[in-house]
């Protein structure tokens, strides 16, 4: 089946059901670190907010006595009634600051605890590489792991304490409401009917009907909410990627260009935006008027009680306070329509990056997969190593190939031949195709990628990574800064700095290159990174490799001019790019078959 006619990744997940998605927070939950103190701070809200309810009980029931003394002019029951508020009241407050305060804290935690299983779900070895090429799901993963994470910790909390607060009020006071509507009889065409707590079924006829125009109005802004969220991480992609190209973009003049894009991708998320206004509207006819309404409401189904002479003044009072706790608390889901909506559209992006990285230990036909293996013997072994990439298959110019400590390799390929591919393939990243490749120890090997990576970390961090930079002493950082006329640098070892903005590029190349004298592997394999080098950078790092890493195997992968004597076998790469092959390629990376987990690593 072709890609065009598949679901993509991130639909697929958003029609999952909401049990799916909770069960996979869970999962991570009960995983972390912060599982303990978020049961302690559940169980102390749980019960704080038991507390609370049981005072808006005493609340309720001191209306009844306050107000009957304020219609007899009762000075001093008035007055004692005053200090029953006050102290009512005074415990409320306690309550309340102590909710407050649980409830952040459990912002926090849940927002650690997610945070922290995403990184550790996204920086599993190869998982970062490989949902990259998955379309939507693998787009923008820093919004979800910042944003979204941080917005579906503070929802999911505000919801949970206000669906449990609205749940034991609405239990605490059903019961009262009902008491209070004992005895009232209704003269119907000269009939006397008694209604059980009438005013019990009023109040949930009156929330139910507002509670299914708000559900009707609010669905469709759990989906527009999801697409609204991946619209405004695609406009924060594209400004910060003109932001990091702004040299280039200004000495090539294309700034009308660039804010055309941005225009572009802006207008895309004001479409969404207009549509979720509209929607959001839609739904205010329903929460609005079920507010207006609400003023009213309860003294209209109490005023019967009242009139027959069931209820004092006070009572009236007591029996309209207890309705619109009930309606209240039946009303949560009304009000919150909306933001139930935004939380379950971010429950999705959260969960569904989540369960697309699990997604990619999942096992693979083995006949479109290369295997790998990591031995324990220094020797790198390709065997009949056939690469399928979109092009279409890119081989090698010997069928079994072994290169051993010491060699120095080019293996040469035309533009577009497979290069990367095959880089990626030795790294581990790629598994599309067939054959075998046996790696050394992955400690032992050193990759060099095209585009050289230096953190924003201190300088000797930068050159030791992923090592920690205690484990080279000063004299080895010096001598292979030295050895490469990169001396210039030596003062700047403790500089922390955004090295990619205040480095060029060959200059960053350099540096990852003296790593190699740093870290002496027993293989270096490079991604045609030698190109970007002068040629007397160049004789200095061979100079340097057959002086101090004489048994250390030397592979570049590169074009046809990367020659030099230096290399002493040369490969070549051939691509089949026949229109059978290309036909038969999978068009999205999610169909391509991928890396074990436990192959070589690129430090």
């Amino acid at each position: 089946m072709n890609a065009e006619n598949q679901p993509s990744n991130e639909r697929r997940i958003a029609a999952e059901s909401l049990s799916s998605h909770l069960r996979l927070t869970l999962d991570a939950l009960r995983g972390s670190r912060q599982r303990s103190a978020l049961i302690w701070l559940g169980a102390g809200l749980a019960v704080i907010i038991g507390a609370t309810a049981y005072g808006q009980i005493r609340l309720n029931a001191w209306n009844k006595p306050f107000y009957d003394a304020l219609a007899r002019k009762d000075l001093s029951g008035f007055g004692d009634q005053l200090i029953v508020f006050a102290a009512i009241a005074g415990a409320l407050l306690v309550l309340n600051v102590t909710q407050t305060w649980l409830a952040n804290m459990t912002k926090l935690k849940l927002r650690e605890s997610l945070t922290r299983d995403l990184f550790l779900q996204w920086l599993t070895p190869h998982r970062s590489f490989r949902i990259a090429g998955m379309g939507e799901i693998g787009v923008n993963p820093d919004q979800r792991i910042h944003a979204d994470a941080q917005h579906l910790a503070e929802l999911s909390t505000d919801l949970g304490v206000g669906l449990l607060q609205a749940t034991l009020l609405l239990i605490s006071f059903i019961g009262v409401l009902w008491a209070l509507s004992t005895g009232v009889t209704f003269d119907i065409f000269g009939t006397r009917i008694a209604i059980p707590g009438y005013m019990v079924w009023s109040a949930l006829l009156y929330a139910s009907i507002a509670s299914f125009g708000s559900w009707r109005l609010g669905r469709p802004l759990v989906e527009l909410g999801a697409e609204r969220y991946g619209r405004e991480s695609d406009l924060r992609f594209a400004l910060m990627h003109v932001n990091e190209h702004i040299e280039a973009i200004a000495v090539c003049r294309g700034e009308n260009i660039e804010e055309n894009r941005l225009h572009q991708e802006f207008d895309r998320l004001l479409t969404v935006l207009r549509r979720l206004v509209a929607a959001t509207t839609n739904l205010t006819w329903v929460t609005a008027g079920y507010g207006w309404f609400t003023i009213v409401a309860p003294i209209i189904v109490a005023a019967p009680a009242y009139f027959a002479g069931n209820l004092t003044f006070g009572g009236l009072l007591m029996a309209v306070g207890a309705f619109t706790q009930v309606q209240q608390s039946l009303r949560w889901f009304i009000d919150n329509a909306g933001v139930i909506a935004d939380w379950r559209a971010t429950l999705h992006r959260v969960t569904g990056f989540r369960e697309a990285l699990l997604d990619l230990d999942k096992a693979v036909p083995d006949a479109r997969r290369i295997a790998f293996e990591e031995t324990g013997i220094d020797l790198l072994v390709l065997d009949d190593l056939r690469i399928l990439s979109y092009a279409g298959h890119t081989t090698l110019s010997e069928s079994h190939i072994e290169i051993a400590p010491g060699e120095h390799v080019l293996i040469v390929g035309e533009r577009k031949s497979g290069k990367t591919r095959l880089f990626q393939t030795i790294a581990g990243l790629w598994a599309a195709g067939s054959g075998m490749v046996r790696t050394p120890p992955a400690k032992r090997v050193l990759f060099v990628p095209m585009r050289a990576y230096l953190p924003d970390l201190s300088l000797r961090s930068s050159l030791s990574y992923p090592l920690p930079p205690t484990s080279f002493p000063e004299e080895a950082y010096v001598a292979a800064l030295t050895r490469l006329d990169l001396g210039h640098f030596v003062p700047w070892l403790d500089r922390v700095a955004r090295w990619e903005q205040e480095l060029t590029d060959v200059e960053q190349q350099e540096l990852a290159f003296t790593r190699i004298l740093l870290h002496k592997p027993c293989f270096v394999i490079v991604d045609e990174a030698l190109d970007s080098l002068s040629s007397h950078a160049r004789q200095l790092l061979f100079a340097a490799l057959e002086k101090e890493l004489a048994t250390t195997a030397f592979i570049h992968i590169g074009g046809p001019k990367s020659g030099d004597r230096f290399f002493r076998r040369v490969l070549h790469l051939t691509l089949d790019a026949s229109r059978e092959t290309a036909e038969a390629q999978p068009r999205q990376p999610p169909e391509l078959p991928l890396a074990p987990q436990d192959a070589p690593l690129p430090p």
